[in-house]
């Protein structure tokens, strides 16, 4: 019975806004974090906030994510735990 339940888990919809500093040095782990939890992310959607910074740039990424309210938890404080990142995430239940 608790595989059952387990696989049945529901699943919400949100966001994660991801604000990046210094882009050239962090990115590298902040690709390997989405990599690994690419299964719940849906799409992904870059903006380049300084159009003319050649170093110590800023961006902001979004990521749509599905999956259980803990997979979507649990990846946005992966992502708060790198250094130069802040995430905050937004839930959307039914």
């Amino acid at each position: 019975m608790w595989l059952i339940y387990n696989n049945m888990q529901k699943q919400h919809l949100g966001t994660i806004t991801i604000m990046v500093t210094n882009r050239q040095v962090n990115s590298e782990k902040l690709n390997k974090a989405l990599s690994e939890n690419g299964h719940i992310i849906l799409t992904r959607l870059g903006v380049n906030i300084e159009p003319r910074c050649v170093s110590n740039c800023s961006g902001i990424i979004t990521i749509v994510v599905k999956g259980e309210l803990k997979q979507i938890n649990d990846l946005t404080k992966i992502l708060n735990k790198l250094y130069g990142i802040i995430a905050k995430s937004c839930i959307i239940t039914k």
